[in-house]
């Protein structure tokens, strides 16, 4: 695997290294030691799958507050989507920073997106599909969230019009709020 680390300190995109033979390919998705070899030492303790029927439906921005926040490894098996990160760390010198990154089933990319940042993503094409683990059981009193489109932040959608965004997203209030 190729680690590249996004101008969010910890947070990394990932690239697979395929072995590719006349059957297809075999690549690692996930080694500890290589994880930890980037300073990584996360233990992941669920994984989940998350389909969009419909090009430009948003899912985010969600974390969860300490001492429950959580990890994840984030890959895109079917379609294409936008991941975006933004760091929440109060003593980071990239506090309410964003990074965002194009993953596909065909570019076979990975996000690496540290606890205490938060996250989400827009799919890109209809039928799109995200695998991701994550280094922490779901807890529902710390679940924690902001608008997608909050000022503070600035991220930058590749899509703003036509959004298909849940109502507990829409809810979200802004970081400044």
């Amino acid at each position: 695997m190729n680690f590249t680390e996004t101008p969010l300190p910890g947070a990394y995109v990932i690239d697979l290294e395929p072995r590719r033979d006349d059957r297809g390919f075999f690549a690692r998705a996930w080694c500890r030691s290589e994880f930890a070899e980037q300073g990584i030492d996360t233990a992941f303790v669920q994984a989940n799958l998350a389909g969009s029927a419909r090009k430009g439906t948003l899912r985010g921005m969600h974390y969860q507050k300490p001492p429950h926040g959580e990890a994840k490894l984030v890959r895109c098996i079917k379609g294409r989507l936008f991941d975006v990160m933004v760091d929440l760390r109060p003593d980071s010198s990239t506090y309410l920073k964003w990074f965002g990154v194009e993953l596909s089933a065909a570019n076979q990319r990975m996000a690496y997106v540290p606890a205490s940042f938060a996250h989400g993503y827009l799919t890109l094409e209809d039928d799109t599909e995200a695998f991701y683990q994550v280094s922490a059981f779901y807890a529902p009193g710390a679940e924690g969230g902001f608008r997608w489109n909050d000022p503070a932040v600035g991220i930058q959608w590749p899509i703003t019009q036509g959004l298909v965004i849940s109502e507990k997203d829409r809810s979200w209030q802004p970081l400044s709020v």
